[in-house]
């Protein structure tokens, strides 16, 4: 067995990393005191005083007891009372100048009505966007930009095929032309996220990014080609995602084999163990059920979760 010896999650000899807060694992031998016995999912005793951690019910990041919100998030830590009894959790709003850390670098998110990221870069810290989300930057902080495979595919398809790269130390801010919501998702190490386009507003340097094609959607997205969708996969670090959200965000957790119907304008994103197909329900009008028409809806089957937005957007690509 080995455990985290930052937060004492106990886990199996074949992982390497805790998925709580991305430290590397070390045996319990060597992270317990000899005569203590750790039971799995248990914090060891302490000469002193037991551990004590309350988990982010958003984001599953463990923060001291004392603590009112998130440090990885921002979110409330009494965020369990935000659940309706349909199981849909909505996106923390955070407070006003709310900072958030990851790596050497800090995100403070600034506004209501279109809210803005502020990132203030460690050295050695990057992240990438699109391009036409920069809102303003220190003259020193240098940009790049990232090389992308498909690039072709990616046009072809309405999506971003030019990502910029922001490197620290310095400050950069970001933002999206319209109103919504900016949603703050730690990714942990071992964590894949697909993404629908134009919802990305900035990744850190943690965080691999490519892109996936959903195939059998194409009765309702792109024009017969499937959907694209950016993923987001962190590998042995932890790091953060932004997204924007038009409206209100709303986020459920679905069960193995549980499945749910979405109108595809309200997708906003889902793990990549959630599979998603097209679901088509004929809507007959008449004495004999003749004539009417469809409605296409997409069809989303867990386990994971799924991420959507309450003003319905469908780009000119869909």
């Amino acid at each position: 067995m080995k455990q985290c010896p930052a937060c004492h999650r106990v886990y199996e000899e074949q992982q390497k990393f805790c998925t709580v807060d991305g430290t590397p694992l070390v045996s319990v031998a060597q992270a317990t005191p000899a005569g203590v016995k750790v039971a799995s999912g248990h914090s060891p005793p302490n000469s002193q005083e037991p551990i004590e951690r309350v988990e982010c019910q958003w984001c599953q990041s463990q923060n001291e007891k004392s603590a009112h919100t998130c440090r990885s998030c921002g979110a409330p830590l009494d965020i369990r009372n935000l659940v309706s009894e349909s199981g849909w959790r909505e996106a923390p709003r955070l407070k006003d100048m709310t900072e958030i850390r990851f790596g050497n670098s800090s995100c403070q998110v600034e506004g209501e009505i279109v809210p803005v990221a502020e990132i203030t870069l460690g050295p050695g810290d990057s992240v990438f966007f699109e391009h036409h989300v920069l809102l303003w930057k220190d003259d020193s902080v240098p940009m790049s930009v990232m090389p992308l495979s498909g690039g072709a595919k990616r046009l072809f398809a309405g999506m971003p095929f030019i990502v910029s790269i922001a490197h620290g130390p310095g400050r950069v801010a970001f933002s999206r032309d319209a109103t919504g919501e900016l949603v703050v998702l730690p990714l942990h190490p071992g964590m894949e996220l697909d993404v629908r386009e134009h919802a990305f507003l900035l990744a850190s340097h943690h965080i691999d990014f490519t892109y996936v094609q959903i195939k059998g959607l194409r009765n309702i997205l792109f024009g017969g080609q499937g959907m694209f969708m950016d993923r987001f996969v962190t590998t042995s670090a932890p790091g953060l995602l932004l997204l924007h959200g038009y409206g209100n965000v709303f986020e459920r957790t679905l069960v193995a084999g549980e499945t749910i119907l979405i109108e595809p304008g309200a997708f906003l994103y889902k793990d990549a163990s959630v599979t998603m197909n097209v679901q088509s329900i004929k809507l007959t009008s008449g004495l004999f059920g003749v004539g009417g028409s469809s409605m296409n809806l997409a069809q989303m089957s867990g386990p994971g979760r799924v991420g959507i937005q309450s003003m319905y957007v469908h780009h000119n690509t869909e």
